[in-house]
């Protein structure tokens, strides 16, 4: 509860214009000091989170595993984690590409689903809480690639989760 309560908090900071990407360049010191706050970490969480729901603990847990072994005693950059996920999921999912959506995006996707009948349609635009005009960019250019998981009334959401990656700005 503690955590959810955490991610609400940075899901408010990272729905304002003047929120920061988890991951970006820098230039100084003082922007690496200035990237290490609450949102960076709890956002991170959140989203490692998602990725280990999306391919599932085992899955997720083996990436993990190689990325550890693959730079035991080293450094690594974040690359370097989604290649390791990319090597387990043997090429079925390219892990670097969805999760760089995430960490090099702000904020975060408003994902508005209808159904019509049997069909059902989802379309994702960037939510923004408040406009700072001041601080207004165009964010037409935000893709997120978002794994949206459901149940149908044939199986239970822990038996047989459905997947679906909502790579566009729209899908069925």
């Amino acid at each position: 509860e503690d955590f959810l309560n955490l991610i609400f908090k940075a899901m408010m900071k990272d729905s304002l214009n003047s929120s920061h990407p988890v991951s970006s360049a820098v230039q100084s010191s003082e922007q690496i000091e200035e990237m290490f706050d609450a949102l960076s970490y709890i956002k991170g969480a959140s989203l490692l989170l998602m990725l280990q729901h999306y391919l599932t603990k085992d899955v997720f847990q083996a990436g993990i595993e190689v990325y550890l072994h693959n730079h035991k005693y080293g450094s690594a950059r974040s690359d370097d984690l989604w290649d390791s996920m990319n090597e387990i999921t043997n090429g079925t999912l390219d892990v670097k590409t969805l999760m760089k959506t995430w960490i090099l995006h702000k904020g975060f996707p408003l994902v508005t689903v209808v159904r019509q009948g049997k069909n059902i349609s989802v379309q994702q635009e960037k939510f923004l809480y408040h406009l700072e005009t001041e601080n207004w960019t165009s964010d037409g250019s935000y893709l997120w690639h978002i794994p949206l998981t459901y149940i149908t009334s044939s199986c239970n959401f822990t038996h047989c989760p459905n997947a679906y990656l909502l790579d566009q700005k729209s899908g069925m």
